[in-house]
């Protein structure tokens, strides 16, 4: 029962999905699978709209058709083999689909709902691409001045960085973006192999729907305004101890000199944080682990020259309030010298007798 809740409801977000990207043939009937005339010429439809797109450039150069949706024997099968290669193209992480028999695959419950899902999003997320400012397609020069132009030249170093690492050439100029994404995802796939088992495995390991990403964006809203709170009181600090350091005699005369190095470097510390989505997919599983900041592989990376300086003897300054006790009062006697004053003090304690 609650599989067919989950499918109806999985349905219903295809459904909204076609209608938004444009297409008003969806009768729902999707599960005859690729035996259905109307299912193929759905998924023709959505590989036409990313191929207008620019998102099947490979196939585009190999010559190869995108997809084909005709009626006959041999229809299906063709059908078939050349969706294969179109997931495998789009890099689809639904490994049921792209890695064995899709054929096999497709005869699962849901399978085609998950195929006309991931095809939705593709869609979605080119037209959104599209609808960016068009920029210099090659990472080899930094984009023109004007807005955003500081952006794009993070990522332009991001990326040659990223090539650097990899032991990749830096591109030519004109070398498109698809292809040069196309290389890295090649190298890493031949490197991903010599790493040992269980490296770089996801933090998050659920499939993503409607709810699950809300409680994600509001689980990245939390994080950042932990991080902005932790990093206002590191700046508080900050300023706190820098203007400690002007307190000197010596630091008077060098009080100019001091504020033209430390200003611009105070400008560029702001309490707010770059913390997005992504970086919390891009989380690893090995980022749960709770590791002693004394263990012996997190002291690799913290150990320095300085750890060996002893400190000589230092007075203490006290401070620890549960270590003291209040001063008690004490008891003296109030016997001083001088016979007079003891007479007297006798005097004041004696009753008189009534007679």
């Amino acid at each position: 029962m609650e599989g067919a809740e989950a499918g109806a409801h999985e349905g219903a977000a295809v459904a909204r999905d076609l209608l938004a990207l444009g297409y008003e043939d969806f009768c729902g009937a999707v599960a005859l699978g690729p035996s259905c005339p109307d299912f193929r010429a759905l998924c023709l439809w959505l590989v036409a709209e990313l191929a207008t797109l620019g998102v099947l450039e490979r196939r585009r150069e190999e010559g190869a058709e995108a997809l084909s949706a005709g009626e006959g024997s041999g229809a299906e099968e063709e059908f078939l083999r050349q969706l294969a290669g179109l997931l495998r193209e789009l890099h689809c992480p639904d490994r049921a689909l792209s890695g064995g028999n899709c054929a096999t695959a497709l005869r699962e419950p849901g399978a085609c709902l998950r195929l006309l899902r991931f095809l939705c999003t593709e869609l979605q997320a080119s037209r959104l691409l599209r609808l960016r400012p068009r920029r210099d397609s090659s990472p080899a020069e930094a984009p023109p001045g004007g807005e955003g132009s500081e952006e794009g030249a993070g990522m332009v170093q991001e990326l040659v960085l990223t090539l650097q690492a990899l032991g990749l050439p830096r591109p030519t100029l004109g070398t498109l973006a698809s292809r040069l994404l196309q290389d890295i995802h090649a190298k890493v796939s031949e490197l991903l192999p010599s790493l040992p088992p269980g490296s770089l495995q996801p933090l998050l390991s659920y499939p993503l729907d409607t709810p699950r990403w809300e409680v994600l964006e509001s689980l990245c809203q939390s994080l950042r305004g932990q991080y902005c709170c932790r990093r206002c009181l590191l700046l508080k600090r900050l300023d706190l101890t820098t203007s400690a350091f002007h307190w000197s005699d010596r630091a008077k005369a060098q009080g100019e000199a001091m504020k033209a190095v430390l200003i611009p470097i105070r400008k560029t510390l702001t309490p707010e944080t770059d913390v997005s989505i992504a970086h919390i997919l891009a989380a690893r599983a090995d980022m749960s682990r709770l590791v002693p900041a004394t263990s012996k592989s997190a002291r690799q990376g913290t150990c320095c020259a300085i750890n060996k300086v002893l400190m000589g003897n230092m007075p203490d300054r006290g401070g620890r309030p549960n270590e003291l006790e209040a001063p008690m009062p004490s008891w003296q006697s109030r016997r001083e010298d001088g016979g007079s004053r003891k007479a007297g003090r006798q005097c004041w304690g004696r009753k008189k007798k009534k007679k």
